[in-house]
């Protein structure tokens, strides 16, 4: 009898949770590079959040967040990820048709967005506009169209990103394709010349460019505030075209696998929460989705913003995403 006490109790005792021991449970966000940099959002929604969940939050980066995804797709039901964060709208539907995400339950009709929003799995927490961004110190003549952009002299050059592999990279190619159509190919063998390199990632091309590497690079219009901000430098800037610009809604969702759902969906809500918005601005350089309690920063009032968002629905982009890329690889191949 006093065998199958102890047993029991040994059982019991395995059973208990790691955390009700005083080890917290960890909480495993994927997400992009430049979100988990010493300089960017991570590191303070990590020490924010950790104060409210009695967990701690790890963040495992890439160098894009469509290479996070595929990292997801390649772990399956067997990531440690408990939640995918860097995503964008153009993006997420492709994401949903893994069916490795579970719903949210919350509401994402977010009044700050600048279009309509809504997705059983994927929650908004910040937003932008692409933009080409140049040094004002050494470019003196700045295209202010496409049409423009193309027409430069030939020792004129940009670096972008590929759209396969990153969410800026689709984005300009899905900011063409609205602009120009059935003519998308076309632009793209007009520009080709000038484009001195195509990157994986955000990152490496905004590197190059600050290196003095190329005249402009595809980035966001948010992006001069930070050189405002912690450079007090302002001849960085975005150039402003005459079509409009493309919007980038960020978003994160759930893992089905993860085994901290309450805490995941925690987290979720908390990116709706004034303290999220107070950090993003000046870390990832976005728009916040809610208001802050603290309001935008003053460099923000100089940032050029586009009088609407050009932005294409997730099921569109998803039917069309390959035919676009193939398109734009005819083209550039040329």
């Amino acid at each position: 009898m006093f065998k199958t006490v102890q047993l029991l109790l040994f059982t019991f005792i395995l059973s208990i949770p790691a955390f009700a021991g005083g080890t917290k449970p960890i909480l495993t966000i994927y997400t992009y590079d430049s979100f988990t940099a010493s300089w960017g959002a991570a590191p303070r929604i990590k020490e924010a959040f950790e104060k409210e969940c009695n967990c701690t939050l790890k963040f495992v980066s890439a160098s894009s967040s469509i290479g996070v995804l595929r990292k997801i797709q390649l772990e399956g039901r067997h990531t440690k990820a408990d939640i995918l964060l860097g995503l964008d709208t153009s993006i997420a539907q492709v994401a949903n048709k893994t069916d490795l995400f579970a719903k949210h339950d919350l509401n994402t009709s977010m009044p700050e967005l600048p279009v309509a929003y809504a997705d059983e799995n994927f929650v908004p927490y910040d937003y932008s506009y692409f933009a080409f961004v140049y040094d004002a110190d050494k470019l003196k003549t700045v295209p202010d169209s496409f049409e423009a952009l193309a027409a430069m002299p030939k020792d004129f050059k940009i670096v972008i990103q590929d759209p396969r592999s990153s969410t800026s990279g689709l984005g300009l190619l899905l900011w063409i394709k609205m602009i120009y159509g059935d003519k998308a190919g076309e632009y793209w063998k007009r520009l080709a010349p000038h484009i001195l390199t195509i990157t994986k990632g955000w990152s490496e091309s905004y590197g190059l460019f600050l290196k003095g590497e190329a005249d402009m690079v595809l980035s966001y219009t948010t992006s001069p505030a930070y050189h405002m901000i912690e450079e007090n430098r302002t001849n960085i800037q975005s150039a402003n075209f005459k079509e409009g610009h493309y919007g980038q809604i960020e978003v994160a969702a759930m893992l089905r696998s993860s085994r901290h759902k309450a805490l995941a969906k925690q987290f979720l809500a908390f990116m709706h929460s004034q303290t999220f918005a107070d950090i993003i601005p000046a870390t990832n350089w976005a728009y916040p989705v809610v208001k802050t309690k603290q309001g935008l920063p003053k460099a923000f009032e100089l940032l050029h913003t586009p009088s609407k968002m050009l932005l294409l629905d997730g099921r569109t982009v998803e039917e069309n995403r390959k035919a676009y890329i193939n398109e734009w690889l005819d083209a550039i191949r040329k």
